[in-house]
C-alpha cells in the first residue's frame, strides 16, 4: 500500500507541473510562499480598482446623488501619474538608503499613500451627505484628492512591486511570475467586489464608511506582509554622498533611444488602446442592442476575467516551455481580432452566444497579450534598470487604457447622435451602428499593434544573443 501511495504521490507532482501553469513558478531563490506573499501588493491594487471604479462608482451616482460626469472625472484623475510610472521605476532602480534598499523605500511610500487616500475618503463621503453646498464641495474636493491620493499610491507600488519580483526572480522563471503576478491582480478585483458587495448588500452611510475604513486598514496590513523581508538589506553598497547619481533624463533617453523599446512601448500603447476602448461599452452594448438581461450582461465580467485566467496559465505554459514572448503578445492580438469580429456580428446573427464567446476571446487576448509584453519588459533589465522598464510599460499601459476608455465612450455617443439625425445615412442610424464604428476602430488598433510588436519576434528556431531585451535564454 505504501508503494502505490509513494507512485500515487509521484504520478500527480509530475500531472501538477505539466498541467498547473503556477506550480513550477517557485525557485529555491523565491519559493512559493514567499513568491505568494510578494504578490499581495497586486491583491491591493486589484481592491483598490474594484472599491473605486465598481462600487463607490454607482454609491456615488444612486445613492450620493453625485452627477455622472464629475465622478467618471475623478475616476480619472489616477491617470495624472500613470505617466509618473516610468519615473517612479527608475528612482527605485537608482536610489539607495541607509539600510541598503531600494524596492522598499518606495513599497512604503505607495502604501501610505493608498492608506492616505482610504483614510480621507469616508470624511468627503459624509460631506456630500450634506444638505449645504459648501459641504458638499468640500466633499468633492476631499473625494478627488482621495481618488487621486489611492491612484498614486496604487501605480507606485505596483511599480516598485513588479520590479522587485523582477529583482528576486531567476531569468528562468518570470514568465511564471509575471503570470501568477497578474493572476493575483486579478484575484485581488474578484475578491474586492464580491467582498464589497456582500458588506453593502443591507446598504447605509455608516456601513459605507465603515467599508472604506477596513479596506483602508486590510491594505496596509497586505502591503506590509509583502514586503516584509523581501528585499535583502545590504545588498545595495552604500554610495558616498558626494558621488555622480545617473539622472532620469539621460537614462531615459538611453532607453527611449533603443529602437526595440520604442517599438516595444508602441506596440503596448497600441495594443492597450485597441483592447480597452469596449471597457465600459460592452455591457451596454449587450443590454440595448442584444436586449439582454441585467444578470446576463453582468455574467459578462466574469467571462472576461475567465478568458484572461486562461489566457495567464496558457501564457505561463507557453513561455516555460522557450515560447517567445513577442510572438505570445501577437497571438493574444489575434485572439483579441477573432473576440471583436465575434461582437460586432452577433447583431446581425442575434446570437447572444456568438457576443458571450467573443468576450471571452477578448479577456483571453488581454490577457496574454499583456503577460507578453510585461515579460519583454522585465527582460530589459541589461541594458536598463528593471523598474524603468516596468514602469515605462505601466506608464504606457496605464495612460493608454484611460485615454482609450474615454474615447470608446465619447466616440459611440458622437456617433449615435449624428447618426440618430440620419446624417450618416440609414446605414449607420441604429444603435447596432454606433457601437460598431467603436469595435471596427478597435480591430485597426490591434492589426497595427500586431504590424509593431511583430519585428520583436525571434526568427522561429533561434533565440536573439544579443537582443535589447535580455531574452536570449529564455527557458525552455
Amino acid at each position: 500500500m505504501s508503494r502505490a501511495g509513494d507512485l500515487a504521490a509521484r504520478g500527480w507532482m509530475r500531472v501538477g507541473t505539466a498541467w498547473l501553469p503556477f506550480a513550477d513558478a517557485a525557485t529555491p531563490e523565491l519559493p512559493l510562499p514567499r513568491l505568494l506573499r510578494l504578490g499581495l501588493f497586486q491583491v491591493t491594487v486589484g481592491m483598490a480598482a474594484a472599491l473605486l471604479a465598481g462600487t463607490l462608482n454607482r454609491v456615488m451616482i444612486v445613492e450620493l446623488r453625485v452627477s455622472a460626469g464629475l465622478v467618471a472625472a475623478m475616476l480619472a484623475l489616477p491617470l495624472v501619474f500613470a505617466p509618473l510610472r516610468a519615473l517612479i521605476g527608475f528612482r527605485s532602480d537608482v536610489y539607495q538608503s541607509v539600510l541598503g534598499w531600494r524596492r522598499v523605500p518606495f513599497l512604503w511610500t505607495g502604501t501610505m499613500l493608498q492608506f492616505g487616500g482610504l483614510a480621507i475618503l469616508p470624511f468627503s463621503l459624509i460631506l456630500l451627505t450634506g444638505e449645504r453646498p459648501d459641504q458638499r464641495l468640500a466633499g468633492v474636493l476631499g473625494g478627488a484628492a482621495a481618488f487621486l491620493l489611492v491612484g498614486a499610491g496604487s501605480h507606485t507600488v505596483q511599480t516598485a512591486g513588479l520590479a522587485l519580483a523582477t529583482d528576486l526572480a531567476p531569468e528562468r522563471s518570470r514568465p511564471r511570475v509575471v503570470a501568477l503576478l497578474y493572476l493575483m491582480l486579478l484575484a485581488g478585483m474578484l475578491l474586492g467586489s464580491l467582498a464589497f458587495g456582500r458588506l453593502l448588500a443591507d446598504f447605509s452611510h455608516t456601513r459605507l464608511v465603515q467599508v472604506v475604513q477596513g479596506s483602508a486598514m486590510v491594505t496596509v496590513a497586505l502591503n506590509l506582509l509583502a514586503l516584509w523581508k523581501q528585499e535583502p538589506r545590504g545588498a545595495v553598497p552604500p554610495v558616498p554622498a558626494d558621488a555622480p547619481r545617473p539622472g532620469f533624463r539621460a537614462a531615459w533617453r538611453a532607453f527611449a533611444g533603443d529602437r526595440r523599446a520604442k517599438r516595444l512601448l508602441v506596440g503596448v500603447g497600441l495594443g492597450t488602446a485597441g483592447f480597452s476602448m469596449q471597457d465600459a461599452l460592452l455591457e451596454p452594448y449587450g443590454g440595448q442592442v442584444l436586449h439582454l438581461g441585467v444578470a446576463s450582461t453582468t455574467l459578462l465580467t466574469a467571462l472576461m476575467a475567465a478568458g484572461a485566467i486562461a489566457a495567464f496559465a496558457l501564457s505561463a505554459r507557453a513561455l516555460t516551455r522557450g515560447g517567445d514572448p513577442a510572438r505570445l503578445a501577437a497571438w493574444g492580438m489575434l485572439a483579441g481580432v477573432a473576440g471583436f469580429t465575434a461582437v460586432i456580428f452577433a447583431s446581425p446573427l442575434g446570437s447572444a452566444a456568438v457576443f458571450r464567446a467573443g468576450t471571452a476571446c477578448i479577456g483571453f487576448g488581454g490577457g496574454m497579450f499583456s503577460v507578453g509584453t510585461l515579460t519583454l519588459a522585465m527582460g530589459m533589465d541589461r541594458r536598463a534598470g528593471s523598474g524603468l522598464a516596468v514602469g515605462a510599460w505601466g506608464s504606457v499601459q496605464a495612460t493608454c487604457a484611460g485615454l482609450a476608455l474615454a474615447l470608446g465612450g465619447l466616440l459611440r455617443d458622437a456617433v449615435a447622435h449624428v447618426g440618430a439625425t440620419g446624417a450618416l445615412g440609414p446605414g449607420l442610424s441604429s444603435p447596432a451602428d454606433a457601437y460598431g464604428v467603436v469595435y471596427q476602430l478597435e480591430l485597426g488598433l490591434l492589426f497595427a499593434a500586431l504590424a509593431v510588436v511583430g519585428p520583436l519576434a525571434a526568427p522561429r528556431g533561434e533565440r536573439a544573443a544579443a537582443g535589447s531585451f535580455g531574452m536570449a535564454e529564455m527557458p525552455g
